[in-house]
């Protein structure tokens, strides 16, 4: 009976791990102009996009709270962003269209969040750029209508959002 306990723990065990799905804490920073730092904190979460499927139209829905921290203000043509902490989300403004969207502070755990204080950003929504089976999030040049300009992305399942930062 030992024998075969062992035997079943010596696969199990290995096997387990092997199968274990990993979640990261990730941070991204980027340099912006005029010497602003930019810092995202998020967890990889799984993209569950029944959550946005569900989202009644002006809701803000974030997924796993990320938070975007700011050195000084960015400017950009549509928005002043002052320094600070932002929860990054978005918001459902038609059946399936999205802006992204920064919240002042930190969104607690059950907090419902209020959109209209959330400064929505100048945004694109897209299905077609595949699939992030983890949550995703980058600051990177812009491009298309962005080209030239700072854009915070997200990146959810199908569900891809850029939006202009500087």
């Amino acid at each position: 009976m030992r024998r075969l306990l062992g035997l079943v723990c010596l696969v199990a065990l290995p096997a387990s791990v092997a199968l274990a799905h990993p979640h990261f804490n990730k941070t991204v920073t980027a340099s912006l102009p005029g010497g602003i730092e930019a810092t995202i904190t998020y967890n990889t979460t799984p993209a569950n996009e029944s959550h946005a499927t569900e989202a009644k139209v002006g809701e803000f829905v974030t997924p796993r709270r990320p938070v975007l921290k700011l050195s000084g203000e960015l400017k950009n043509a549509k928005l002043t962003i002052p320094a600070g902490e932002y929860t990054i989300g978005a918001i459902k403004v038609a059946d399936k269209d999205w802006v992204l969207a920064l919240y002042p502070g930190r969104i607690e755990r059950g907090q419902t969040p209020d959109a209209a204080k959330a400064l929505r950003l100048d945004s694109m929504f897209r299905t077609d750029n595949g699939t992030a089976e983890h949550m995703l999030l980058d600051i990177s040049p812009g491009h298309g209508k962005f080209e030239g300009k700072a854009v915070l992305t997200l990146h959810f399942g199908t569900l891809f959002l850029a939006g202009v930062l500087a």
